[in-house]
């Protein structure tokens, strides 16, 4: 085995091949380059088993062979290589050794580095370098029989990483295969979940039978989806549901968790366990008038992370959140998950990335096992059996210890339980990387601790986890702290307890306050003058800010893994077991209608809604009680509906994310409320029409039925606007007032109270109004024109057209009316854009 003879800088190295040698900024490595453009663990040199090897780590700016950047090649005497830039990098001269018996070790590098910016407050110094985010893990080469390494560098430009298809085989930084497959010509090799399956994938994101690689007549490669429903990807960007697309040899196919990549006729598998990295790099995000809310954050953490964000308010922790998920992208920089392009590559990489909010993303009326049982149904794909979602659902109550808890409902659960479940909702699909919003808010310091040493738990078990809080109780068991300066910058990035040290105080209190008191003082260039700076931020802040070029709208939105019809019929279940659930709802959807029914029988019964008794000419009454009926509708119909949406916010926006349809969630509302407001009418009709004497014929059908009829489809378009309402406000409290507002405009524009018709403008304003169209259906069944006293005494001619007592009149208000529901519910549809992630909208 021959030595092999490292040139750099003048000074030479002996490398030994029974271990691997490590080069970066890292002063604990063995080939020490003091060059900000070198990554802190850049690259390793090793003996493959038959040749030298390098491995370049992920390094941000990359290790180049004739200026081409590398990933992985062989390298041997004569090979030279530029770390950092592909011209003037830091240039590695590689020759040859003659084989000794006992091999020398390599020479330790002097560390020796040009003095660091001291910091503008006294601090104490770390004591020794941080590991760094880039893991330097010694990987043996793979010893599989006949494996065979590329033999050509790997055409890669400089500063491009892993965004796009040329950048892809970067993404997998040091990682060896997780195994190796071979591809014949000629031979289908298909991949899925089902054990029929050339190559198995045991991930329930991945359909039963998802995706297959062909070999085409020329020699190459396709892959091909076989109408799988989480999608199959290369390069991060989805091929169409049961389309192919031809592979190249820089391209990586994204199957669930699983990516591969062709080396050769050899396939090779990356099984993504959870062991990521995440960094960002210049973030910025500006709103409408040029204004920056976030400032060029950049930070990077290593696998298995846990990372807290603290900072005051306005200092810009929602907005980062918002960019670190892809949730709303940042106008310039990009967020790196494992050095694959997290914005480019979000339909792929958003499968792999957990969300809890601020708020539960539960329905708190169901038990736990429930709420896991429907939202398994609804991320995992619609092959998936009742079985596999169960063992998954169970396996997650154990980790997080709720198991004993799964058949509670989850408002009988303490406030750390239940964010324990909001947890656990997101682990069923076994994301690498968990974001959290404020989990500790609103729980005591017992709680409080718990939640944070459960997140510290799931970064040990092999997470990468990020927790925006409010809470500095227990930030000393997280690795790492991002502290945010107002304006939305960052004043500090590295261990939690070097901190207050670093800001010269000896309370959090004091840092919060001197960032209130002095607001306008540059935190960030502080902090870039530090040293924690060069030790922790430097070598992901040497890439320069570029402006993000988002890919099609359509390539970034993710599939739904239900079909429309399945998530329908989830969605109805869902809710309909919620409303179940909830017995105080359940009372008042029969009480409220039965009490404005009893309203209407108030009325003296001598009158009844049909022609008065001889001598009497009119019926004074008979649109009085039309009038109480009708109302009660609309309050009722508006009432069920008008808290529906602000209330499941953020479980829709969390949902949607993950795939969730848009119509299908707002069509079961429609029918499971439809069919509450149903109930209802027939209710409030039975009661109200029940003491009342009616015509003895109808227009079309008998009288009692066209106006149920009538009365029905006006609590109809009546929750519909219950629903805009829903949508529009912010919180649930301003809805009553608006429901009390709607409620009352209807009284006014019935046409029963004063002539509504024949009077410019008010008659107009009267068409959008759904009363206006259920008591004109009703006046056409009881020919009101002619049952009440005439509007216009002076000529009992002048009636309202649209009383007309007629059915094709009859027919024509009833269309109107529900035509004015389903304008409504295009405009809820519209109105939900806006509480989706950005991504989504477009």
């Amino acid at each position: 085995m021959p030595e092999l003879v490292l040139e750099l800088n003048g000074r030479t190295w002996t490398l030994d091949p029974s271990r691997p040698y490590t080069l970066g900024r890292d002063p604990q490595g063995d080939v020490v380059i003091d060059d900000a453009r070198v990554s802190w663990r850049h690259a390793t040199i090793s003996w493959g088993g038959r040749s030298w090897v390098i491995e370049d780590h992920g390094s941000t700016n990359g290790t180049f062979v004739q200026g081409q950047r590398i990933q992985q090649m062989e390298i041997g005497p004569g090979s030279a290589l530029n770390l950092g830039n592909a011209t003037d990098g830091p240039r590695v001269n590689l020759s040859g050794s003659a084989p000794v018996a006992a091999a020398q070790q390599a020479q330790p590098a002097q560390q020796a580095h040009a003095p660091q910016a001291p910091a503008q407050q006294p601090y104490a110094a770390p004591q020794g370098a941080d590991a760094g985010w880039a893991q330097s893990a010694q990987q043996q080469m793979p010893a599989q029989q006949g494996w065979q390494q590329p033999q050509q560098a790997q055409n890669i430009p400089p500063q491009q990483g892993a965004g796009g298809a040329a950048g892809a085989p970067s993404a997998y930084g040091d990682r060896s295969p997780t195994t190796f497959h071979q591809l014949a010509l000629g031979r289908v090799m298909r991949i899925g979940r089902a054990l029929e399956n050339e190559l198995v994938v045991s991930d329930l994101q991945v359909s039963r039978n998802h995706a297959e690689f062909h070999a085409t007549p020329d020699g190459r490669f396709e892959i091909r989806d076989l109408g799988s429903h989480n999608g199959t990807y290369v390069n991060g960007q989805p091929i169409a549901k049961g389309g192919s697309q031809l592979l190249g040899p820089n391209d990586i196919v994204g199957v669930g968790h699983s990516t591969f990549r062709l080396v050769g006729d050899r396939l090779e598998e990356f099984v993504d366990t959870g062991d990521v990295s995440f960094s960002a790099r210049h973030l910025t995000v500006t709103v409408d008038g040029g204004k920056q809310i976030l400032k060029d954050v950049s930070f990077g953490v290593p696998e298995k992370s846990l990372i807290a964000v603290i900072g005051p308010s306005g200092s810009g922790k929602s907005t980062l959140l918002k960019a670190l998920t892809g949730y709303r992208p940042a106008n310039q920089g990009d967020v790196l998950y494992d050095n694959r392009n997290l914005y480019k590559q979000f339909a792929e990489l958003r499968q792999r990335i957990g969300l809890v909010p601020q708020d539960d993303i539960l329905h708190k009326e169901l038990r736990v096992s429930t709420a896991l049982k429907y939202a398994a149904k609804l991320r995992f794909p619609s092959d998936t059996s009742a079985q596999e979602r169960e063992q998954r659902i169970d396996e997650v109550l154990r980790e997080l210890k709720l198991d004993i808890h799964k058949d509670k409902k989850i408002t009988a659960l303490s406030g750390g339980q239940r964010k324990r479940v909001s947890v656990a909702l997101e682990l069923l699909t076994k994301p690498s990387l968990i974001f959290l919003d404020e989990p500790t808010s609103g729980l005591d310091p017992g709680m409080d601790r718990d939640v944070m040493q459960l997140l510290r738990g799931l970064a040990d078990d092999g997470r990468t986890v990020l927790v925006v809080t409010h809470s500095v109780a227990e930030l000393a068991i997280c690795d790492k702290l991002l502290v945010m300066a107002p304006g939305g910058s960052v004043a500090y990035f590295g261990p939690p307890e070097e901190a207050l040290n670093f800001f010269g105080y000896s309370t959090w209190a004091d840092v919060f306050s001197a960032f209130e008191n002095y607001r306008d003082y540059d935190w960030a260039g502080r902090w870039k003058g530090s040293q924690h700076y060069q030790m922790y931020a430097a070598d992901i802040d040497a890439v320069a800010a570029q402006s993000v070029h988002m890919p099609p709208p359509q390539a970034m939105r993710p599939p739904k893994p239900q079909g429309w019809g399945s998530q329908l019929w989830t969605l109805i279940r869902r809710y309909a077991s919620v409303i179940a659930s909830d017995k105080g709802f359940l009372g008042l959807m029969v009480i409220l209608p039965a009490v404005l029914g009893f309203v209407s029988t108030v009325i003296p019964t001598d009158f009844g809604l049909a022609p008065p008794r001889p001598p009497s000419r009119f019926n004074s009454t008979a649109g009085t009680i039309m009038l109480i009926l009708a109302v009660g509708m609309c309050f009722s119909g508006a009432a069920n509906s008008v808290r529906e949406l602000i209330k499941e916010r953020v479980i829709y926006e969390r949902e949607r994310a993950t795939g969730l349809s848009r119509s299908a969630y707002l069509m079961s509302k429609v029918i499971v409320l439809g069919v509450v407001t149903a109930i209802q009418g027939v209710i409030i009709c039975a009661i109200g029409f029940a003491p009342r004497d009616l015509p003895a014929e109808g227009l079309i059908m008998p009288p009692a039925v066209e106006l149920c009829i009538m009365i029905i489809a006006l609590g109809f378009t009546s929750m519909m606007i219950g629903l805009v309402i829903s949508s529009l406000v912010k919180t649930a409290e301003k809805t009553m007032p608006l429901l009390v507002m709607f409620a009352i405009v209807q009284v006014v524009f019935t046409g029963v109270l004063f002539q509504v018709f024949g009077s410019p403008g008010l008659e107009q304003v009267g068409w959008l109004m759904p009363s206006r169209w259920a008591i004109a259906g009703a006046g056409s069944t009881l020919d009101l024109s002619h049952l009440m006293p005439p509007w216009d005494r002076e000529d009992p001619t002048n009636l309202d057209p649209l009383w007309e007592h007629s059915a094709g009149q009859w027919g024509f208000n009833l269309t109107v009316l529900i035509l004015l529901g389903v304008v409504c519910g295009f405009a809820v549809a519209r109105l939900l854009r806006r509480h989706e992630p950005e991504v989504m909208r477009k």
